[in-house]
């Protein structure tokens, strides 16, 4: 005479909500890393570069997907790996493009590049009279994968002016995101678009 085996459903669904959880924490996991590696990253501001546009402990969400597919432009805040050292990332804004000639001369920015072969005065609207300052008359002419960056304070930027001409392969990616502090959340933040 055959019995028949008793089975617990109560372990069967138990064991089966275990491995669940267990495929959705993998998958989860993978997720999220896939975007912090790939999509986007967390940066915290530290030091006054970027004064008044950024300040310490400004907590930052770097796009590092769009310049895959497109190009950094003039006005576009970025988040890079120092050329001299790629274990330490900056904040700066993008002034110059690839194939353009940047001429410091005190507070004005002169770009030359083939649609303006005589020059146009870059305005920043965004910088503070008190944050003028530093390194402030040269001439540069940039590679076709190079970019020319400035820190907002100008007075205590270490950016393009001290270091040089910043190659494309360095850039981590664009400022998306800010989210602290919570009263100035905004995308895009800092980023600005000229006339010329």
């Amino acid at each position: 005479m055959n019995v028949p085996v008793m089975r617990n459903a109560s372990s069967d669904t138990e064991n089966s909500s275990k491995g669940s959880l267990v495929v959705y924490t993998i998958a989860a996991l993978g997720l999220a890393i896939f975007i912090r590696f790939v999509v986007a990253a967390p940066y915290i501001v530290s030091g006054a570069s970027m004064e008044n546009t950024f300040q310490d402990f400004n907590y930052l969400i770097v796009d590092r997907l769009s310049y895959d597919f497109g190009d950094p432009r003039r006005g576009d805040v970025i988040v890079f790996d120092l050329p001299q050292d790629t274990g330490r990332s900056l904040i700066k804004r993008v002034i110059g493009l690839p194939g353009e000639t940047i001429i410091l001369n005190g507070a004005t920015v002169t770009i030359v590049n083939s649609e303006y072969p005589d020059g146009f005065t870059l305005s920043e609207p965004y910088l503070s009279p008190e944050n003028l300052g530093g390194s402030s008359n040269m001439r540069i002419t940039l590679a076709p994968d190079q970019f020319f960056v400035l820190g907002d304070n100008r007075r205590v930027s270490a950016d393009s002016r001290l270091w040089g001409a910043l190659p494309r392969e360095d850039i981590v990616g664009r400022v998306f995101l800010r989210l602290f502090p919570l009263n100035e959340v905004s995308v895009l933040p800092g980023e600005a678009r000229y006339s010329n």
